[in-house]
């Protein structure tokens, strides 16, 4: 049985993705060693679907784990890549015994890698990759904790879901404000250019803009040489 503080401490680091310094790639190979720890198994590995739905390889906690991932994606075949495709859990207690992945069977047991479970990372109906746990023993049915690692999967998919949330409404805010500073900084070469060539507002914006085609750049760049006095501001339709 696991250890509650050695439980509780993976399942905190696995809800912690919300501070400005979070690396996904270190938190997911923190996971993947967590992973391996909680099952008592020797490796684990982690994939992730990119956004075109395409499975890729983002963590392991050793080389074997990460060259069995990697197997699976080059071939797209293995329970990894099974695990994602019918969002269940597949567990194989001694590859020795299963017909199935051939291939993948051939290396892992070369590897020394004799079972393997693999977790759907999943929450609601929303699935983005699978949590694999490699073996170096064939398991006995009642000795795999099923729910430990499946929770710790489930943990660590609202986490990242989160995280992701997180960092599209940061862009947008970042996004937001910078259209409002070149708003601003528009606004005032419009009002520079009226001052200095005694025309109106509107007539300063057409001269302006027209000036930013002519010459090829953004708006708010000129705007802000016109401001700041880098530039020079254009003259009437120049």
């Amino acid at each position: 049985m696991v250890p509650v503080d050695v439980l509780a401490h993976a399942f905190v680091h696995s809800a912690d993705t919300l501070a400005d310094t979070f690396d996904l790639k270190d938190y997911l190979r923190a996971i993947s060693e967590k992973a391996a720890m909680l099952s008592g198994e020797s490796s684990a590995g982690i994939l992730l679907a990119d956004q075109d739905d395409v499975l890729q390889h983002v963590a392991a906690s050793s080389a074997s784990a990460e060259n069995l991932e990697l197997l699976q994606i080059r071939h797209s075949d293995g329970p990894s890549l099974d695990c994602y495709r019918g969002r269940n859990p597949v567990m194989i207690h001694d590859l020795r015994e299963t017909t199935r992945w051939p291939r993948f069977v051939r290396h892992a047991v070369e590897a020394g890698v004799l079972s393997v479970q693999s977790f759907p990372m999943r929450h609601g109906n929303r699935m983005i990759g699978s949590l694999n746990i490699f073996g170096g023993e064939a398991l006995k049915p009642e000795s795999v904790d099923v729910n430990v690692v499946q929770a710790l999967a489930d943990v660590t998919t609202i986490a990242i879901l989160q995280q992701r949330a997180h960092a599209d409404a940061k862009l947008r805010t970042e996004q937001l404000q910078q259209a409002l500073d070149s708003r601003v900084v528009i606004e005032q070469a419009k009002g520079v250019i009226s001052r200095e060539h005694g025309v109106s507002v509107d007539e300063a914006f057409v001269a302006l803009r027209s000036h930013a085609r002519e010459k090829q750049v953004r708006l708010a760049d000129l705007a802000h040489r016109i401001v700041s006095r880098m530039g020079h501001p254009p003259r009437g339709n120049d």
